[in-house]
């Protein structure tokens, strides 16, 4: 028989042997995968990438050791250059799937849908950079190694080499920018400073970072509108990250009110309001007066959340509130201009009051817990240790 059939033959066997090998192996894993999330991972990513690669190398060795006949041959040399870049190809593509079923393996350990995901959300920021620079030096690699497949171009290798000094720094210049967003989206991915799902304020936009790249940042603002980003932006601007240790935060409402509004009145019926709805977290419930200048009392009302959105949602409740119980209750604490008329020698009653003698407070009183922000509570206390410096003495009460 002609010995092209012989080749046939063996390369058509020996590709049904890899078919076969790999699919058995495949059955082997999928059955103990049910147990296992690595051993899942691999059946369900990686059997694919396998078969091709196994039956591409089962059949770049059937056709060299059938073809000794042709040694020499254009034909054959063809035929084993095309067969050496499709082993690369899938071979990178193998590399790859492996790599990416390691790094979903590990993300499996970590929860994202839990209220404290802190940790789990910075694991799986640095997962998800690493995973985009796996794949990029990968995919060049396999093209390199494909490029020096061809004696022509390991020609050229060598003057490249030699002058790779001078090009590095051509392409340094050339590719600044670019450059400068690669290292950042790096330093972004390991530093810490922002995270996938953190809640951030830029560009006086409020919203949580939505994807992080290499080069870029998606930012989805709170009316699902998304602001794109440089990653050198978070690198080299300041920004607010509200989630940095915690999701709680603190929010504040103001009012701009009346000289005669009862403020002690007015701050248990903020604490009536939290106490009312769930989207206060307990921890902090304060009314202070912040300003009395300009013929108004501006007070403020400061709450806490477990979250962003609620903090939003309850700093509406709140002004909702205390608007309508002003309105309600207190309709002469709203906003009023005086005007004088006469002078202070006039007799009529509306004229000149008397001021009352204030009652005196005992001397050692405290204001009410809900009056101080930096005191009155373990929240308050710890916050005025965070805000005193260390060679200052801590006075709560201030």
């Amino acid at each position: 028989m002609h010995p092209m059939f012989w080749t046939v033959v063996a390369t058509l066997g020996a590709a049904a042997v890899a078919f076969a090998v790999v699919q058995v192996a495949h059955l082997v894993v999928r059955r103990l995968g049910r147990r296992s999330t690595l051993l899942t991972e691999l059946s369900d990513h990686a059997h694919r990438p396998f078969l091709v690669a196994a039956t591409t190398l089962a059949v770049a060795l059937g056709v060299r050791f059938s073809t000794g006949y042709a040694t020499g041959e254009p034909w054959r040399q063809t035929v084993l250059h095309l067969l050496t870049l499709a082993i690369i190809g899938t071979v990178a593509w193998l590399v790859a799937s492996l790599l990416l079923v390691s790094e979903d393996t590990a993300l499996a350990r970590f929860r994202v849908d839990v209220p404290d995901n802190r940790q789990a959300r910075r694991i799986k920021t640095q997962i998800v950079m690493l995973r985009r620079v796996t794949i990029a030096v990968i995919v060049v690699l396999a093209v390199g190694a494909g490029l020096m497949t061809f004696p022509s171009v390991r020609g050229v290798g060598a003057s490249v080499l030699a002058s790779a000094g001078v090009i590095g720094v051509v392409a340094a210049l050339a590719a600044q920018s670019l450059l400068g967003n690669v290292f950042a989206g790096l330093q972004l991915a390991f530093s810490d400073a922002v995270r996938l799902d953190d809640v951030v304020v830029v560009e006086g936009e409020w919203g949580r970072i939505e994807e992080l790249t290499l080069s870029y940042v998606v930012v989805q603002i709170w009316d699902d509108r998304r602001l794109i980003l440089p990653t050198s932006y978070f690198t080299t601007k300041p920004f607010q990250n509200w989630t940095r240790t915690r999701s709680a935060v603190l929010g504040t409402a103001e009012f701009e009110v009346d000289w005669s509004v009862p403020v002690q009145a007015m701050r248990e019926e903020l604490r009536t309001v939290c106490e009312g709805t769930e989207l206060w977290d307990g921890r902090v419930c304060v009314l202070q007066v912040t300003d009395a200048v300009g013929g108004v009392v501006k007070l403020r009302a400061l709450v806490s959340a477990a979250d962003a959105p609620s903090l939003w949602d309850l700093r509406c409740l709140v002004r909702e509130q205390l608007v309508n119980w002003l309105r309600d209750r207190q309709p002469t604490a709203l906003p009023r201009m005086r005007t004088e008329v006469g002078d202070a020698g006039g007799d009529l009653p509306w004229q000149w009051v008397r001021p009352r003698r204030p009652a005196r407070r005992p001397a050692d009183a405290e204001a009410p817990d809900d009056a101080r922000v930096f005191g009155g509570s373990d929240d308050g206390d710890a916050r005025g240790h965070a805000f005193v410096g260390p060679e200052e003495p801590v006075d709560a009460t201030r």
